[in-house]
């Protein structure tokens, strides 16, 4: 089993990063987006017998990157992998674990054709989609809100979002969700 101090010492990490001021995405992406990935990621994990372990460090930073600077959000997914493997590196954790994470981290976005090969990143990258569903609030917040779309940009924009989310789930995810996407497609068509 691995060590809780190394994972509350990376949820430290994380969660003083999506507090500070310079993090446009406010620290709803903690509370309402990387808490919820973890459950998820960590749930998988378990039912279809990936290292938990693994997934949980995914999810926890994978959007790290895009926290610090939000000029590596449109390219996170290779940005969050260099940034895991500096915290991991300092944390002293074994090289093939941060090779991985590293993995997992670059192939999560549904925007971005990558390969899943490992459960590990199966499972992340499903919880990462299940959450955007799951936490539909959250992103019309981040439209609305803080990059102050109009009605129709905003609602193709979130439409496209969980489409892209939706696709990158596994059979196990989207039995889970399927529900929550529906309603969510159906008051975002506008049908």
């Amino acid at each position: 089993m691995y060590s809780r101090q190394l994972i509350h010492t990376i949820e430290a990490t994380v969660e003083r990063a999506c507090k500070q001021s310079s993090n446009i995405f406010g620290y709803s992406i903690w509370s309402h987006h990387i808490v919820f990935v973890v459950q998820y990621g960590k749930l998988l994990a378990e039912k279809l017998g990936a290292d938990q372990e693994i997934v949980e460090i995914s999810a926890l930073l994978h959007d790290y990157a895009s926290i610090k600077d939000l000029a590596l959000y449109q390219e996170h997914h290779i940005h969050g992998p260099i940034e895991a493997e500096k915290i991991l590196r300092s944390l002293g954790y074994p090289e093939n674990k941060i090779v991985a994470v590293k993995a997992c981290i670059a192939s999560h976005r549904g925007s971005v054709s990558a390969e899943r090969v490992t459960p590990e990143a199966i499972c992340f990258a499903s919880a990462d989609g299940m959450t955007h569903i799951d936490q539909v609030p959250s992103l019309l917040h981040f439209v609305f809100v803080q990059r102050k779309m109009g009605i129709d940009e905003g609602t193709t924009w979130l439409r496209e979002k969980l489409e892209r989310s939706w696709r990158k789930l596994c059979p196990e995810a989207m039995e889970m969700v399927h529900d929550k996407y529906d309603a969510a497609m159906k008051i975002l068509s506008n049908t």
